[in-house]
């Protein structure tokens, strides 16, 4: 599949459905801003694609606005006070469905209401989730990746308690490519949040129905602790590069990984794109993030480590950066991550930038879908270790370690990029396989993304923890990797097991260029 960058004037926006990006781009033309563009992106990209996110999950914003501030939100919810280890008690881990999975509170409706009250903008709730409204009462022809996965899922989703087997099996089977997806539960809850407000899903009779249904399906999850959430405003990390700065979100997020994996490789020698000195450097720079991120990264308020100031040291990163063996490959594996979730974003005339992420975690999240709401609920809680005292260890409170990561870059040049994607271990990987190709070696924009790429580690549903990558390198590549000691392992063609990644730059000038994955059924919506 052959496609080029977009290029726009007025406003741009990505998103890994095409109705997402063209609900988004709806609102800019009617003279939204690019967060309320996002917000609209986001609540369609619910309902279009619910088994990579949805309301019940949580988010993360980064925002770049037109007077050169960057600033991040957490939409990220905390264990519930009865999730403590004691009700896991006989077992060895957080199951990762049904309702002790649904251990944590859902964030991300409370930051859309964030990124919304800081923004300036004027258009009402009922426009902005106008789309997703439709969409979900009218129904939506279930993608090709998203029949597969509930073929693929089917039999630990529909035994859940709850709703999924009426929703999404609601003639006895998964729902087949091409079939229509409706979901008429939701879009009430929908409707309820336009007219009541998005607080309403944290209190207020749509909060006390979402504490109904958990309490009743057997969730820990409270009334008490919907009405204890809010959204953050944690500062974003930073690091200066050649050229740019990059900006990421702060723990619990991997944000920390993905900007180090950069600053470690923007000191590394690396001669052509997707030659050996530059899949190699990017792959021993993602062991070096992944060994700190793995002892250091997780709810800051039971963390006491610096990252911004590891990122400000360039002599510290210097020495992490000959750790690195430019011809040989450190020894792997390290345990990893899992991860499903929707990268999206929206570029408006004004010069704001937005970078935003959500997810429910695995597909469909724990598989519990609440019956008075329509409403999947995450899983995000099952990366919990039952183990006091260690890292990411189960506490009433906690927020659990976040793969989610989006990302956002200030060129020395003037020009602002938001880049991202799905995909848990792969998400930082991803992020620097497509900026690097594009700010390093001039890579067209739309090849960064749509060039094969390469995943170290497991991720959405893969066991095996080999450097995995995709045909399309020279064929001197894959041997060359092997020799210094990769275990590689040949993926075959473009597949979303790599992510579905996409970026927005914006120039100095106010010219737009956009790009979507054609791993993905997403595209780039502008005018």
């Amino acid at each position: 599949m052959t496609m080029q960058t977009i290029s726009g004037r007025h406003g741009m926006t990505t998103a890994p459905h095409h109705l997402a990006a063209s609900a988004g781009c709806d609102v800019l033309r009617d003279g939204g801003n690019a967060v309320e563009a996002c917000v609209a992106m986001a609540a369609t990209l619910a309902v279009v694609y619910p088994h990579m996110t949805g309301i019940g999950g949580d988010g993360f914003w980064l925002i770049a606005e037109p007077d050169g501030r960057v600033h991040g939100i957490h939409g990220c919810g905390g264990a519930a006070m009865k999730a403590d280890i004691s009700l896991y008690a006989g077992t060895d881990a957080v199951p990762t469905r049904g309702p002790l999975a649904a251990n944590t509170v859902a964030g991300t409706i409370s930051g859309w209401e964030a990124a919304l009250a800081g923004s300036s903008g004027t258009m009402p709730l009922d426009r902005l989730l106008r789309d997703a409204i439709s969409h979900a009462r009218a129904g939506v022809a279930v993608t090709k990746g998203g029949a597969a996965i509930a073929a693929a899922k089917g039999g630990e989703l529909r035994v859940q308690p709850g709703g999924y087997g009426a929703i999404f099996e609601p003639e006895g089977r998964p729902l087949a490519e091409g079939d229509i997806l409706k979901q008429p539960v939701l879009a009430d809850t929908l409707e309820c949040l336009a007219a009541d407000g998005l607080a309403g899903f944290y209190t207020g009779a749509l909060a006390a129905d979402i504490a109904a249904d958990l309490e009743a399906l057997g969730s820990p999850v409270s009334a008490a602790d919907l009405a204890a959430h809010e959204a953050t405003h944690p500062a974003p990390l930073h690091v200066p590069i050649s050229g740019a700065t990059l900006y990421n979100s702060a723990p619990p997020t991997q944000g920390f990984a993905s900007l180090l994996i950069l600053a470690l490789f923007d000191r590394l020698r690396a001669g052509r794109a997707d030659g050996f000195d530059h899949v190699h450097g990017l792959v021993e720079a993602t062991k070096q993030a992944f060994l700190l991120r793995d002892v250091h990264v997780g709810d800051p308020a039971f963390h006491d480590y610096d990252y911004q100031g590891l990122l400000d040291d360039r002599q510290a990163l210097d020495h992490l950066a000959t750790q690195i063996d430019p011809a040989q490959a450190l020894p792997w594996p390290q345990p990893p991550q899992w991860g499903d979730t929707c990268w999206f974003s929206a570029a408006d005339s004004h010069g704001r930038v937005v970078s935003c992420i959500q997810s429910t975690y695995f597909e469909f999240g724990s598989g519990v879908v609440l019956p008075r709401t329509g409403i999947t609920w995450q899983n995000r809680g099952s990366s919990f270790r039952l183990a006091p005292g260690r890292w990411n260890a189960l506490k009433p409170g906690r927020k659990p370690f976040h793969t989610l990561n989006p990302a956002l870059a200030r060129f020395d040049d003037g020009r602002v990029m938001a880049y991202g994607t799905m995909g848990g271990e792969g998400q930082p990987q991803t992020q620097a396989a497509l900026f690097s190709r594009y700010a390093r070696f001039g890579v067209d924009l739309q090849q960064a993304i749509s060039a094969p790429r390469w995943l170290l580690g497991r991720t959405w549903g893969e066991e095996s923890t080999t450097l995995k990558l995709e045909d399309g390198f020279d064929d001197q590549l894959y041997a060359d990797l092997a020799s210094a000691g990769h275990d590689v392992e040949r993926a075959g063609p473009l597949t979303a097991t790599m992510g579905h990644a996409g970026a927005i730059v914006r120039h100095p000038d106010g010219t737009l260029d956009g790009a979507s994955d054609p791993r993905s059924d997403g595209g780039v919506a502008t005018w």
